[in-house]
Order: C-alpha cells, then structure tokens, then sequence
C-alpha cells in the first residue's frame, strides 16, 4: 500500500486578521495526519504575508510553507496551483482550508480517525445537511445555496449537500490528468468539480461541517454569481460534453507561485 502523504492547502487572499487564527487550528491531533502545510497567498494587498512568516517564525515545528502566486488567479486558480504541486510532488491527498476563518479543519479529524476518504475520490464538506452548524449565516443565503443544491442534485442525479465550502479533500491520483485546468479561475472553479464528480464518475462523500462568519469580508456577488451558475448548469443539462470546454475568461498557460521564505 502507497504510504500517505496529505497536503494541507489554505488558500489566502487578504484574511491578515483571521490567517493566525487559521494556523493555530494546526495543533499535535491534526499534525498527526497532514504531511505538509502550504499557504497560497493570492497576491493579498494586506499583510496576510507577514503574519504567515511570523506565524512559520514563531511555530518552527510545523512544516509550513508559504507560496504567492506570480498574479491574481483567483480562488479557482489556487486550487490549481495547489492541485498541481500535490500531483508533481508525490502526495496522496489534498485537504482544502479556506483563510478566512470560516471553516474548522478539526471537523476533519473523525473523517482521519475513521480512514474513509481513502474509499473516495472526493469528502466534501456542507454546510447545509443534518449535523452541519451555521454561525452568522443569513437565512436569505443558506435558502439560495439550498435551491442551488437541489437543482445541481436533479441534474447530476446525486444527493448534493453543498456546492463549495472551504473545506474539502481530494484523492490526488483523480487528479493526475488535470481535467480542472480549463476550469473557472474564480468562485465557479467549485461548481465545475461537481458536475465532473458525474462526469467522470467519481466516488464522493459530503460531511457535516461547521461554518461561521464574523469578521470575515465575502467576494460573492450574488446575482451575477447565480445567473453564471444557471447558465453553467444548464449548458451542462444540454450537453454534458461541455464540462470539458473553455471556462476561463482568461486562458493562462501555467500557474506559477514562488515561494517566500
């Protein structure tokens, strides 16, 4: 059997206030599965740089590093960049942290202990099936995610409990052939997953998380978020061919980070 390797990635984009907060979810219980940490600031125009190197300076036991991404590439073009180090770097599993503060990796910890992500291809984390905790979460958006889950269930013909947290895990060997590049490079990147969790048959779980908004600032427009999302999903219905497209307003050949010590 391959040994484990679990990559950590928290994506970072002006979340200077809330990235320590972040990092200091990474105590002994959670370090006994994650292999490496890495924090992919999204060229922040704060200080979310320098709390993280203080942070690394302050924690030097954990194996911490921190990576910028040569432009703004967007939520969905970290996750590439983070997918892409995973696969050419040998790891076994990638886990999602959003750096904001909105998520909690110790709600991993039952998916570790019990040792089912390594029956599927994806576990993702809902916000909005039975278990899960919302903080601060408005009625008016927890009802627009619901409606949005069902219509993505009835076309994909899964139960689908949520369309995009901050927190999630990927088996890296469904990785390999890259079929996310040509993804959105924005808040869609999640969207697109799901309908490739159909299309290419993958195996995926979701689990009960708990999720808060307090000081966080969100970079959801909501109505040119749902007329986009409408139209993805129901290109899809149309043609599911087309989740092998062109998404990218912006086509970029590779996505670079440097790292910064």
């Amino acid at each position: 059997m391959e040994k484990e390797r679990i990559l950590l990635f928290i994506p970072a984009y002006n979340c200077e206030k809330q990235i320590v907060r972040v990092l200091s979810q990474l105590d002994r219980e959670v370090m006994e599965y994650i292999h490496e940490v890495i924090v992919i600031n999204n060229r922040s125009t704060d200080d979310t740089e320098g709390a993280v190197l203080k942070f690394k300076e302050e924690h030097g036991e954990l194996p911490l590093r921190l990576f910028r991404n040569e432009e703004n590439y967007g939520l969905g073009g970290s996750q590439k960049v983070a997918f892409n180090y995973a696969v050419n770097n040998g790891f076994t599993h990638v886990v999602m942290l959003h750096g904001d503060d909105q998520g909690n990796i110790r709600d991993f910890i039952p998916v570790f202990k019990k040792g089912y992500y390594r029956f599927y291809d994806c576990v993702l984390g809902a916000r909005f099936m039975r278990g899960s905790r919302l903080y601060g979460y408005s009625l008016l958006r927890t009802f627009g995610n619901l409606v949005y889950d069902f219509l993505f269930a009835a076309v994909i013909r899964r139960r689908v409990f949520d369309l995009g947290s901050g927190l999630n895990m990927y088996d890296v060997s469904m990785l390999k052939d890259r079929f996310y590049m040509r993804f959105p490079d924005n808040l869609m990147f999640n969207y697109c997953m799901v309908l490739a969790m159909k299309y290419y048959d993958q195996k995926c779980r979701f689990f009960p998380i708990s999720w808060r908004e307090t000081d966080q600032v969100s970079n959801v427009k909501l109505w040119n978020q749902a007329v986009t999302v409408l139209k993805m999903l129901f290109d899809y219905l149309g043609d599911p061919e087309s989740i092998r497209g062109e998404y990218r307003e912006k086509v970029i050949e590779e996505y670079r980070a440097e790292e910064i010590r």
